[in-house]
């Protein structure tokens, strides 16, 4: 066994988030520091990507704000994270789903898997 490769899985906490694939829509309560204070905002979006594996795992998720593309990626194993719900999952028949950046209105909807 690689020496980096047992490092990793001894340092990675095994999250209980939800199983959650690229076109799900879910929401992201992570906590943000502000000064002394600590809060906890959500993310609420579709998840365009999963990549990596083990301790390097991230995903991204996208949303619309005022009319704008917001992109967040967030690392699997993350201590800021707090929970992940999972809304609605999503019919898609990509791994990675760029080409909804291109996409405006109805256009960008993603089917929801029954």
């Amino acid at each position: 066994m690689d020496f980096v490769q047992y490092v990793n899985e001894q340092m990675l906490k095994k999250p209980d988030f939800p199983n959650f694939r690229p076109g799900d829509n879910i929401v992201v309560s992570y906590k943000i520091k502000e000064g002394d204070k600590e809060r906890i905002q959500a993310f609420r979006g579709d998840v365009i990507q999963i990549k990596g594996k083990g301790a390097t795992k991230t995903f991204t998720v996208r949303k619309i704000s005022n009319s704008i593309g917001v992109e967040r990626i967030f690392p699997y194993s993350s201590q800021t994270i707090d929970e992940i719900k999972l809304l609605k999952r999503g019919r898609v028949r990509r791994a990675r789903l760029f080409y909804i950046r291109g996409l405006i209105g109805k256009k960008a909807r993603i089917k929801e898997r029954r």
